[in-house]
């Protein structure tokens, strides 16, 4: 019973003066260091990895797991999340999306400037910054690309950048102008920043409801077709080659077509990357039939064509990372008629459980692999520094164990909000602790 409250709690600083964790049998695999073994793991007070032959004398405050069926990896970064902080917390806030980022897996997360303000100005930075502060989770600041998001004035992208701005975008909505793309992407030049796109020709997409096609046509709702996604991409490609191969991130990419033209770019030496979602890689538009408003989202849901190329993108390498474009919403915003519900679904909680369950255990990638699409990926993109699992590092840590058959579930989730389609889908594998900034959670899904 002892052993039950303690990891049920969120560790405390208190509590890591006072205890240890012992995971023995853990299987540990970090790839950027050639590390894929099975051994023991300790962590203690300070958060630092250690690994004993055998168990330590002293078992004072020593929680000892048998891990046989855990990984421990490198810790998880999503980098496409809304924490609707500031101006709609009654959708999320920092506290309770990180909290869901910790139970789902994640040391790091990346927050999207669609917020109310937008993120277009120091002090919105700032705030969101001492609102992250002493969190187990980094929270990382994808900054407005333009003022306001309105397309019109660059934000002050170096101040931004000089303040923690790790990427820019105006996501939510595309910056249509391609003037104005390319006075960002000179703009970041000199300082190699990064641009990232919510990539839509809004003139083709204007009150859509779901993807263009069969499914729409029967159903006689809006479309937004693939190729609205995909001139942007085009178009976006073709600008960061002509102002000096700058750097260049698709978001949420989600069609056929753009995934050959992120490949093709990339063969021919440009510095582009991409990121996909879950929900991109395992449901097609049929889903709306079932799912109703839960399947109603920006990019919207595809054909089962664009799943399998997506699906060949992430063994072959062309795409990057996994993100789950955590996009919060209140009951009253989705459960209302489908042309007016909000576009997005929760993903935080969900994303490991979906990764392990439609893409290791039906072998389109290997473990190795999603360890570098939801680590060292993000991170490489991001610039950000790869934690080490070497003896002696602090701990920046995802354990999962690989085998947990499990149902997501409101009443597990710390999201403020509840809109998601995986509700009641049965599971396998699941986040199990987060460590990170010497602290940690075992996680309660």
């Amino acid at each position: 019973m002892a052993l039950q409250r303690i990891i049920a709690e969120p560790f405390s600083a208190r509590f890591w003066e006072m205890s240890r964790y012992l995971f023995k049998h853990i299987r540990i695999i970090s790839p950027s260091e050639g590390i894929d073994e099975h051994r023991n793991l300790m962590i203690d007070e300070h958060g630092i990895i250690s690994y004993p032959d055998q168990q330590p004398q002293d078992s004072n405050n020593l929680i000892v797991i048998d891990a046989k069926g855990y990984i421990a990896a490198p810790g998880f970064v999503d980098m496409h999340v809304h924490l609707r902080e500031p101006g709609q917390e009654y959708k999320e806030t920092i506290a309770t999306g990180t909290a869901a980022a910790a139970n789902g897996g994640f040391t790091d997360v990346v927050c999207m400037p669609n917020t109310q303000p937008a993120i277009d100005s120091l002090v919105i930075l700032d705030y969101i910054n001492n609102k992250a502060k002493g969190n187990l989770v980094n929270v990382h600041v994808c900054a407005a690309t333009t003022i306001g998001r309105k397309g019109e004035l660059l934000t002050p992208m170096i101040e931004l950048m000089e303040s923690g701005a790790v990427m820019f975008s105006d996501d939510g909505s595309c910056v249509e102008s391609a003037e104005m793309m390319r006075r960002a992407f000179d703009y970041l030049a000199p300082f190699d920043g990064l641009l990232t796109q919510h990539c839509e020709e809004h003139s083709l997409t204007k009150d859509f409801v779901m993807h263009e096609g069969e499914v729409s046509a029967e159903l006689g709702l809006k479309g937004y077709p693939s190729v609205a996604e995909e001139l942007i991409v085009s178009r976006d490609i073709q600008l960061a080659l002509h102002c000096g191969n700058r750097r260049y991130h698709v978001s949420h990419m989600s069609t056929r077509g753009s995934v050959q033209l992120v490949r093709e770019a990339k063969a021919r030496g440009q510095r582009i990357t991409c990121e996909v979602t879950p929900h991109h890689f395992m449901m097609t538009h049929e889903a709306i039939k079932t799912h109703g408003s839960q399947a109603k989202m920006n990019p919207p849901l595809r054909e089962q064509a664009d799943i399998e190329a997506i699906l060949q993108g992430l063994a072959d390498g062309t795409i990057d990372a996994i993100a789950t474009d955590h996009a919060p919403h209140a009951e009253h915003e989705k459960h209302c008629e489908l042309a007016l519900a909000a576009n997005g679904i929760l993903g935080l909680e969900t994303c490991v459980g979906l990764v392990i369950s439609h893409l290791i255990d039906k072998d389109i990638i290997s473990l190795n692999r999603m360890i570098e699409l939801l680590s060292i990926g993000p991170r490489t993109i991001l610039k950000l520094q790869q934690p080490s699992l070497a003896e002696g590092a602090q701990a920046c840590l995802t354990i999962i164990d690989l085998e947990a058959s499990w149902i997501p579930s409101p009443e597990t989730s710390k999201s403020k909000s509840q809109n998601s389609p995986f509700y009641g889908a049965p599971l396998k594998g699941k986040p199990v602790f987060t460590f990170n900034n010497g602290q940690g959670i075992a996680s309660q899904l």
